[in-house]
């Protein structure tokens, strides 16, 4: 039989991919007629069947590791909007919080006053908070 003929043999009777079987010895395969036949050879080892090869995830663990340490991430890296990165509620909810925190430590005398502020938007960041106090004292 034809050697093409005996890989698709193969490959039909193993279930295997036609790129998967190497024929070692092309005399004894030609020779083969049944799956019987295709099974005792590859059994002695005259047709080997190569083992699935999957997709490498060096690259990929490599690159994971960069963007770990923090790299990678420059302008050209990035897709979509800032806020879609981080939303501008998340944002606001950290600025609002951090200024909280600083009134309660500082504690001055128009402490609702300011508090109210805050909650509209009227500082920008602790700083100007704290230079908006100097500033009023």
């Amino acid at each position: 039989m034809e050697l093409g003929k005996v890989k698709r043999l193969v490959a039909r009777t193993f279930k295997v991919g036609m790129n998967r079987i190497r024929i070692m010895d092309s005399e004894k395969a030609k020779e083969a007629i049944t799956r019987e036949d295709i099974k005792r050879l590859v059994r002695t080892g005259k047709i080997k069947i190569l083992p699935k090869v999957g997709t490498s995830r060096g690259r990929t663990r490599a690159l994971l590791k960069k963007k770990k340490a923090g790299k990678r991430k420059g302008p050209g890296s990035r897709k979509g909007k800032k806020t879609a990165r981080k939303p501008s509620k998340k944002e606001w909810m950290e600025k609002v919080r951090g200024l909280r925190r600083a009134l309660k430590e500082i504690r001055p005398e128009n402490y609702r006053e300011l508090y109210k502020k805050v909650k509209g938007g009227f500082f920008k960041s602790k700083r100007h908070l704290i230079s908006h106090i100097r500033g009023v004292k």
